[in-house]
């Protein structure tokens, strides 16, 4: 498990900002409907209050774990790493050379990734893999399909 989490200060502010929404817009109604249903009296067989409950403590859980990753958020700048291989912060062109697919990936921390757009978190195997490569650069990747091998063919950052 990785000790920091990096992240740019937009994904920081974004993880920030989720919180705040959850508890000052999602949890006041739900100790709403908590504090409702116990004034129904039986907590025992209160489906009300069991279900609130539950909501509850869903909801806590998921802002624990925004916070904790808050809390372990390494802040980078992509100005400040080096621009001729792939650092956090980098968009990248490769080519999957299994089927000659051109692929578009930008490495990015918590809180930004979504692979659907090709943003990938850089802490995960596809991105390890692209790590410290260079253009021109082939690098191997095993995923659960097997060994797959991409050459590196555009690194960009959007400073």
């Amino acid at each position: 498990m990785y000790n920091s989490i990096p992240m740019t200060r937009e994904g920081y502010n974004r993880l920030k900002k989720e919180i705040a929404r959850l508890e000052n817009e999602e949890m006041p109604p739900i100790l709403e409907r908590l504090a409702n249903a116990r004034e129904e009296g039986d907590l025992k067989e209160n489906a009300e209050y069991h279900g609130a409950r539950e909501s509850q403590g869903l909801l806590q859980a998921k802002i624990n774990d925004l916070k904790n990753r808050i809390g372990r958020a390494q802040i980078i700048d992509p100005s400040t790493v080096p621009q001729d291989e792939i650092r956090f912060g980098a968009s990248i062109v490769v080519k999957r050379l299994n089927d000659n697919r051109i692929l578009n990936y930008t490495l990015v921390g918590a809180g930004e990734e979504d692979f659907d757009t090709g943003k990938i978190l850089v802490t995960c195997p596809l991105a390890q893999g692209f790590l410290g490569k260079k253009v021109g650069d082939i690098a191997e990747i095993k995923v659960p399909a097997g060994l797959k091998k991409f050459e590196i063919q555009k690194i960009t950052y959007n400073l």
